[in-house]
């Protein structure tokens, strides 16, 4: 079942080739960018047939072992946790890609195939060749580069820190996207640990149980999908929730992810973790209390707060902050955590 979602991902034309530009860069919400990649071989090879693709990835491969996934028919390609949530519902293995793709070969006539899925495989690492030929310029950043392939696989909606240049090389995908605020309509699963180690909502896409997770139609009002062909690429800000549906026996992702933030600044997310460790189980008043004081000096600061402290005492509150003070709050924290 296809969820009935009427707002599109705003499409914007850039001739293929040209450098990933400012404007969408620091775009608010996702742009789908039809045609930016047509020039890249691996599209005019998977264009050509899935055999010209996959012999053209095969050839690109330098025989690093890779890790994949492999889900029985009945998941009906959904990556996922087991029924007692005590695991997950697909094997992973450390293969060569040959065998993955053999293995994709052998599948894709079947009515119901079982899910074959490779995940977040770097670039530089495993395809050095492949990202020679077929790559995108961002301005001002200089992104982490993965590849994911697979045939009709589901994977849950999640939240991705960095930037994300989504591009479809082979294949078909759908992507529904929900803004960040949304978390709260989308059911998230356990924190310790999903099935690609990041937070995953727990709604069934394919068969959204609205008796069991009613506040789900509020996110999907908030959704917007786009669909992307081979040789189309779509821009993910940060923190934009994301389910990613392979459409067809074989598709290609490439992936560009980049932070607006220097890298010595740490990510977020241990923020968040820290945040549950010592704040989340106090009273409610004092969580209100912590609550006003993150407002003040972690969301609604605004240059000039700390004017009236002498610039040289203003330590980690100045402006931007220093890879040194950075150090130095790391440090403190890691000393404390100990105790």
């Amino acid at each position: 079942m296809m969820l009935d979602i009427k707002n599109l991902v705003k499409e914007v034309f850039l001739p293929a080739g040209e450098s990933l530009p400012e404007h969408i860069v620091n775009a608010a919400e996702p742009v789908l960018l039809k045609g930016f990649i047509n020039h890249w071989p691996l599209v005019n090879a998977g264009k050509q047939s899935q055999d010209h693709a996959f012999e053209y990835i095969n050839n690109a491969y330098n025989g690093q072992p890779i890790s994949a996934y492999y889900a029985q028919p009945d998941a009906n390609g959904r990556i996922f946790y087991n029924a007692d949530f005590n695991g997950f519902n697909f094997q992973s293995a450390t293969l060569d890609l040959s065998t993955v793709l053999n293995k994709l070969k052998e599948v894709r006539d079947l009515a119901q195939p079982p899910a074959v899925y490779v995940g977040s495989t770097n670039i530089h690492r495993h395809f050095p060749s492949l990202n020679s030929e077929n790559n995108v310029t961002i301005e001002n950043a200089q992104p982490i580069t993965n590849l994911w392939l697979g045939n009709k696989t589901k994977i849950a909606a999640h939240f991705d820190f960095p930037n994300n240049l989504a591009c479809c090389a082979v294949g078909k995908r759908r992507f529904t996207l929900f803004p960040p605020e949304q978390v709260k309509n989308l059911y998230v699963g356990p924190k310790e640990f999903a099935p690609g180690g990041q937070d995953i909502s727990l709604v069934n896409f394919e068969q959204p149980d609205l008796t069991k997770h009613p506040k789900f139609q509020t996110a999907l009002d908030n959704a917007l999908v786009a669909n992307l062909e081979a040789g189309d690429a779509l821009f993910i800000p940060s923190m934009w929730w994301h389910h990613v549906e392979g459409l067809t026996s074989f598709n290609v992702l490439v992936t560009h992810w980049w932070r607006n933030s220097p890298a010595f600044m740490g990510r977020p997310d241990n923020a968040i973790e820290l945040a549950i460790l010592s704040i989340r189980n106090l009273p409610l008043e004092q969580r209100q209390a912590w609550k006003a004081l993150f407002e003040h000096y972690v969301f609604d600061h605004e240059d000039g707060d700390n004017a009236h402290i002498p610039e040289h005492a203003q330590g980690c509150l100045k402006q931007p902050m220093t890879e040194i003070e950075a150090r130095k709050v790391r440090a403190k924290l890691l000393e404390q955590l100990k105790r």
